[in-house]
């Protein structure tokens, strides 16, 4: 960025001698100078200065000083969509392992009643009773088996999906550049199944992984699909995955926005405002979307049936009843809801401390211009 600045220009005067004219170059300012004096001190000259010195943006720079007195203004020098970027993964990296083992609990509910029918036990678990099946057959660390695919997985999600969102939210903008309700909307469900397209294969390598006896490794479960299903396997549930995606995140960020928005604005900068917004826009969004990631997850599994959302909802039906298709959801709300809670109030947080910086980083080039220009005045 450049401050504007006057030029210093000969102008001809009615009735008076004229000069040479033209534009000064300031490599011949030191010839000009001469010449003015010279004409000064002979009695028969005239001049009209009006002079501003063209500055770079960089000349107000902050002091290291200045920057260890208000760190903040450091904020500003990190690229914005970087720091957004890299909000959002270590949001989504913190709150999915804090709520793995909950995750781990909600697919086997999920998955129980279609590998149950190999089986020849119970169609259907409970909460309670998932939690002690993990305990007895693998110990504390089965709670957590699967969250390094799902960590791996929500660094590029998370990161693309609140990106995304801010991105696809400005191409939405109306003429008036305001964001109505059904821009929101679509570009929450943009941004949710560009996330998800990009990061599917390692979601059905995470649940393969989770559900499927006699795998170790994330690389084990992956030769074991492109041997005996192919490349094509990676992208099972794909259609449901995309189809349930984009409402839960249209809905969940549109409603935590036009709440946000609808508050006082002491209020919206809060911290207890985000996690009260982002818990209400989780809870509805989840409610009514959880029945399309139980076809999705069923539509993973090795050996599923079902070759289409079409044929899954009345297969899920006629086996496990309606209540069939919410299977897992009290564990998954409770995973869900702190879930997108912290991940979007973080991602709301670091957004204002970028703001601040920027603010901050600007105050303090204002003070170093007003000093230069109070200084340059004094000689």
């Amino acid at each position: 960025m450049r401050s504007n600045r006057a030029m210093l220009v000969w102008r001809d005067l009615p009735s008076l001698e004229p000069s040479q004219s033209g534009f000064i170059e300031p490599a011949n300012e030191e010839q000009w100078r001469n010449r003015w004096l010279n004409n000064c001190g002979g009695g028969g000259g005239f001049a009209c200065v009006s002079l501003a010195e063209k500055r770079e943006e960089r000349d107000f720079a902050p002091t290291k000083a200045q920057l260890l007195k208000h760190p903040l203004a450091l904020v500003a020098y990190v690229p914005r969509d970087a720091a957004l970027f890299a909000a959002g993964a270590i949001a989504g990296v913190a709150a999915k392992t804090v709520t793995a083992p909950l995750d781990r609990i909600k697919l086997l509910m999920q998955t129980h009643g279609l590998r149950a029918g190999h089986e020849g036990v119970k169609k259907g678990i409970g909460f309670i009773e998932a939690i002690t099946m993990i305990g007895k057959q693998e110990g504390i660390k089965g709670y957590w088996k699967g969250n390094l695919p799902q960590v791996i997985r929500i660094i590029p999600y998370s990161a693309v999906q609140l990106f995304a969102y801010d991105t696809y939210k400005k191409l939405f903008r109306g003429k008036d550049g305001e964001l109505s309700v059904i821009g929101r909307l679509a570009a929450g469900a943009c941004a949710g199944m560009t996330s998800t397209l990009v990061t599917h294969p390692l979601d059905v390598l995470r649940l393969r992984l989770v559900v499927e006896p006699g795998y170790q490794t994330m690389s084990e479960v992956a030769l074991n699909m492109l041997r005996d299903e192919g490349i094509a396997s990676f992208y099972k549930g794909l259609g449901p995955s995309l189809i349930g995606i984009a409402p839960y995140i249209a809905v969940n960020f549109c409603i935590f926005d036009l709440v946000k928005k609808s508050l006082p604005e002491k209020y919206q900068k809060r911290t207890e405002t985000s996690l009260a917004t982002a818990l209400l826009s989780a809870t509805l969004a989840t409610l009514t979307c959880y029945p399309l990631d139980t076809v999705r997850r069923q539509m993973q599994m090795k050996g599923t049936p079902y070759k289409s959302v079409l044929d899954a909802f009345p297969g899920i039906v006629e086996r496990d009843g309606l209540l069939g298709l919410y299977r897992g959801f009290v564990p998954n709300a409770l995973k869900t809801l702190p879930n997108s809670s912290i991940r979007l109030t973080t991602f709301d947080a670091v957004k204002r401390l970028i703001t601040s910086g920027e603010k901050v980083l600007q105050r303090i080039m204002e003070e170093n211009r007003k000093k230069s220009e109070n200084s340059d005045s004094t000689i």
